[in-house]
């Protein structure tokens, strides 16, 4: 056992010089290599975080413009509606004032043409009373004897 512990200690002695240079090789690695690493790679991923974000932003807003705009246009369209029919009433409107107009100055000549009729009916009546009594002394004259006086039979 003594000769295992001789051999141990040896491989032990002789493995130190080994040991010390793989700690000064892990220590030289983490300061020239990892931390330059690590550096690099937090930047990186700042970098590429920051880009994300900002790419996340720009879609964000070109979504609230894109709403903003589609909510311009449906008040445009809106308005453009509402103009149409304001446009609409009003040339019903005055549509509907024209036809007024024309039914009213129509009722005035049918009035007129009424009032020209019964005005002529009515000299025509008095124009066949008229005639009436002529056409009635004359018939009287006709047929009464020549001596007899047609005042007497009127």
């Amino acid at each position: 056992m003594d000769q295992i512990l001789n051999q141990l200690g040896e491989l032990v002695l002789g493995a130190v010089p080994t040991m010390i240079l793989f700690i000064l090789l892990v220590a030289a690695y983490g300061f020239l290599v990892r931390r330059p690493l690590d550096r690099v790679l937090a930047e990186r991923r700042a970098r590429t975080s920051g880009a994300v974000e900002h790419a996340r932003g720009a879609v964000s807003k070109a979504e609230s413009e894109t709403a903003a705009y589609e909510e311009k246009l449906r008040a445009a369209k809106a308005e453009i509606f509402h103009a149409r029919d304001q446009k609409l009433k009003q040339w019903n409107a005055e549509r509907d004032a024209a036809l007024a107009q024309v039914r009213q100055h129509t009722m005035e000549r049918v009035r007129g043409a009424r009032q020209e009729i019964e005005q002529s009916a009515q000299g025509a009546r008095l124009q066949i009373v008229g005639m009436g009594d002529e056409l009635s002394a004359r018939v009287l004259k006709a047929v009464l004897p020549a001596g007899v006086s047609t005042e007497v039979a009127q």
